[in-house]
């Protein structure tokens, strides 16, 4: 029987997948492999955020600092809104690759946010003593069953904490307003 993956490392090797797709998608020519990684890394972040929310957020309260789980709800908002865009799109549409690259940026930030040694959110659930064995185990059960769940289906529309639902109002390009 396998060894137990601890929720860290579980995190983190989602991590490094997400940075791969990202490498990957800025050196893919051609719409049919921008669209088929852009897919790929759209599932792998819909499925990390919502066992995060899920599972390690709601068991880190009280346990990290709320000023770290607060700014973690917001970056996720921010992302689920960059991937509806992003899943709905098409590598042809005007803005694409961009949404794609500032996705990646926005998702650079949040990983070094957990990841930071001594201050960042894993580090803070080490030093409070979490049972990161039974988070990861709970996290990898939840994860196998949204990725058989999202497996050739449309991901769900983004749900979101800190995001209260303004409407939006799609400008002219600049181009046409010169």
């Amino acid at each position: 029987m396998p060894a137990k993956q601890d929720a860290v490392a579980l995190l983190k090797a989602d991590h490094r997948k997400v940075e791969d797709l990202f490498e990957k998608f800025e050196k893919a020519k051609g719409s049919e492999r921008k669209q088929s990684l852009a897919t790929q890394i759209c599932t792998e972040l819909t499925v990390h955020a919502i066992i995060e929310e899920e599972i390690l957020y709601p068991a880190s309260k009280g346990e990290v600092e709320n000023d770290l789980l607060d700014e973690s709800y917001v970056e996720h908002d921010g992302a689920k809104v960059l991937i509806a865009e992003i899943s709905a799109g098409s590598p042809d549409d005007e803005f694409y690759d961009a949404k794609v690259k500032v996705l990646s940026e926005m998702i650079k930030h949040h990983v070094k946010e957990e990841e930071r040694p001594g201050e960042g959110l894993f580090a803070q659930l080490r030093k409070a003593g979490a049972d990161l064995v039974e988070l990861g185990e709970r996290l990898k059960v939840r994860k196998q069953q949204l990725m058989a769940e999202f497996k050739n289906a449309e991901l769900p529309p983004p749900e979101t904490r800190s995001f209260t639902g303004h409407e939006l109002v799609q400008s002219k390009p600049l181009e046409a307003t010169a």
